[in-house]
C-alpha cells in the first residue's frame, strides 16, 4: 500500500494488482473518524477487490487535529481537501472517478459534486447524515437538486440520522439517476457483520456501467 503526503492531501491507496484500474474511488471519513475508519477500509478492500483504484483520505481538519469533530469553519477547507485528492489520484490514472464517503465526509463531497459537476462521473454516499439525530425538521438536502452525477447510497436502516422513509424523500431530489442499498445495520453500517462492503461494490460497478454507456451515447 502506498501512501500520498503533499500540502494538502494524505491517503492511503489501495491498487489493484497486475490490472489497470476500472476506475478510481476517493473516499471521505466521517466526523470524529480518520482514514483508517472500519468502514473506510471495508470497502476500500473490496472496491480494490473488483478493479478499482481506491484512495482513503484524511479531511484537511484531521491533518491539523489528530482527535474531536470538524468546527463550523472546517467545511469549505474540506471539500477544498477532497477536490485536492481527486486531482492527486487523476494523476495516477484517467479511469472514471467516484468521489464521496462516510457520514460527514460523504457529505463534503456531495456538495463538492453540487459546485462542481465536473469533478467526477459519481458519487457515492455512505450513511448520508440527511439530519441530526432527533431533529427531523433539520434537512441538509438543500443542495441535492444540484447535484448531477450517477450516486449510490448506502443506508442502514436503523441509522438515527435518517430513517428509510426519509431518505428515499431526500433521494428524489437528486438530479441524476440513483441506487441506494438498505442493510439492517446502524450508521456505522457494521461491516464486519453485514454484506455492506460488497453490497456497496456491486452498486458502484453498476453505477459505472451506467456512466459508461451515457458517454458511450454521448
Amino acid at each position: 500500500m502506498r501512501t500520498i503526503e503533499t500540502a494538502d492531501v494524505v491517503a492511503d491507496l489501495h491498487e489493484p494488482v497486475d490490472q489497470t484500474p476500472r476506475a478510481a474511488v476517493v473516499l471521505a471519513h466521517g466526523a470524529g473518524g480518520n482514514r483508517d475508519a472500519v468502514i473506510l477500509r471495508a470497502y476500500a478492500d473490496e472496491f480494490c477487490d473488483r478493479g478499482l483504484l481506491v484512495a482513503r483520505i484524511d479531511l484537511p481538519y484531521r491533518q491539523r487535529r489528530p482527535k474531536g469533530p470538524p468546527g463550523r469553519s472546517d467545511a469549505q477547507r474540506d471539500r477544498e481537501g477532497i477536490a485536492a485528492a481527486c486531482a492527486e489520484v487523476g494523476k495516477l490514472t484517467d479511469a472514471p472517478l467516484v468521489v464521496g464517503g462516510h457520514s460527514y465526509g460523504g457529505r463534503q463531497a456531495s456538495m463538492l459534486v453540487a459546485e462542481r459537476p465536473d469533478l467526477a462521473a459519481g458519487l457515492f454516499l455512505s450513511s448520508y447524515p440527511l439530519h441530526p439525530p432527533g431533529k427531523p425538521e433539520r434537512m441538509r438536502t438543500e443542495h441535492l437538486p444540484e447535484i448531477s452525477v450517477p450516486t449510490v447510497i448506502v443506508h442502514g436502516s436503523s441509522d438515527p440520522f435518517a430513517t428509510t422513509e426519509e431518505l428515499a424523500e431526500a433521494v428524489a431530489l437528486i438530479g441524476a439517476p440513483t441506487r441506494t442499498v438498505t442493510v439492517a445495520a446502524p450508521h456505522a453500517l457494521n461491516p464486519g457483520r453485514t454484506d455492506v462492503a460488497r453490497l456497496a461494490a456491486d452498486a458502484v460497478l453498476e453505477l459505472l456501467t451506467q456512466v459508461r454507456r451515457s458517454t458511450d451515447n454521448g
